[in-house]
């Protein structure tokens, strides 16, 4: 009876130690010195990502870390994607990592004004990101649009956090729910009595208002000439849209024969009303601007160089404005300033 009681006694003893000592690894940092990045692919399971833990150091006794998880039930939930890890991490700390799914996340912005064709592009020079996408006519991307019969102007200009795993399709899909919310929120807000048939229009005006504009400030002033302009049946005359028709097909200067060309169906000297889809992804204020636009009497404006703009209430105002600010060019002159506010090109 008292051997019994004295194998007894030596095991929980021993049952004891080795307890304080596994919950003492449980929250002891890893081995490791310098920063980790791990893979866990699609399917991995758990004891091949605790092999590799261990082999990068940042593991000890990857066997009990694997049933210590086992008991808990999260064997089976950890996440797919890329980790990094920092020599403070601990065995408990990277369960948790690894089963809420605490990847590495980068950052992607989608600048205001630019082309849907430019966006793209921008996400897939993105490393890393999934490359879905075949163009801006792919079906997928047709099909996340519908009704809508271009994608152009469609997807809010912002910065997106994106994983490895995450695609081109994946953002602008994030893109084109978010360009809905704000539209259809500033929509129901707008100013009564606006010379538009639905949000879509709304959306192509703001298009149009972003391009024009090089100072934040004259949104709403550009938006209001505009406004009239479609109130009085006036052509818009907007350069950015005949220049969004051209395509590819321009060279950097608009000829006489562009502004003439009425088989351009962007070329608002030709063609009344608004252009048939936007011309760029729009960003906040210019929808804002589109749908509030400063109330006033000039139907006209021109670059004056520094990136504002003269505004006329007349033709012949305008006209003199044109002879000021265009036919006698400084050096130094620019339609737009050369900061961070200058629009790109589609």
């Amino acid at each position: 009876m008292k051997k019994l009681l004295l194998v007894f006694t030596c095991f929980a003893i021993v049952a004891g130690v080795s307890l304080r000592v596994v919950l003492q690894w449980w929250e002891t940092p890893a081995e490791a010195r310098n920063e980790v990045t791990i893979l866990v692919g699609e399917g991995s399971s758990l004891g091949s990502v605790a092999r590799e833990l261990s082999a990068q150091k940042l593991l000890r006794w990857p066997k009990m870390w694997r049933l210590i998880a086992r008991l808990q039930g999260l064997d089976s939930q950890i996440k797919q994607g890329e980790y990094r890890f920092t020599a403070a991490v601990t065995p408990a700390s990277l369960l948790a990592a690894l089963v809420s799914g605490q990847v590495v996340k980068y950052k992607v912005t989608l600048p205001e004004g630019i082309s849907l064709h430019t966006a793209l592009g921008i996400l897939q020079a993105q490393e890393p990101m999934l490359k879905l996408l075949d163009g801006v006519d792919d079906p997928r991307l047709l099909s996340l649009v519908q009704p809508a019969a271009s994608p152009e102007g469609l997807f809010f200009p912002d910065t997106y956090n994106y994983s490895r795993t995450d695609s081109d399709l994946g953002i602008l899909s994030l893109a084109y729910r978010r360009m809905q919310e704000v539209l259809d929120s500033s929509w129901q807000q707008r100013e009564p009595g606006l010379p538009y048939t639905d949000a879509y229009a709304a959306l192509v005006m703001a298009s149009v208002v972003e391009k024009e504009t090089g100072l934040a400030a004259e949104r709403e002033q550009i938006a209001g000439v505009f406004v009239r302009r479609l109130r009085k049946n006036m052509r818009l005359e907007t350069d950015p849209t005949v220049i969004y028709g051209l395509g590819p097909d321009f060279g950097g200067n608009l000829r006489k024969r562009h502004l003439t060309d009425r088989a351009n169906p962007y070329n608002t000297y030709r063609h009344k009303g608004l252009p048939p889809t936007p011309i760029a992804l729009p960003g906040r204020a210019a929808i804002e601007a589109a749908l509030h636009p400063a109330p006033g009497t000039a139907l006209y404006f021109v670059a004056r160089g520094d990136g504002s703009h003269q505004f006329s209430d007349t033709l012949a105002e305008h006209q003199q404005a044109v002879r000021t600010y265009q036919l006698s060019r400084r050096k130094n002159y620019r339609s737009a300033p050369t900061d961070k506010t200058t629009k790109g090109t589609p």
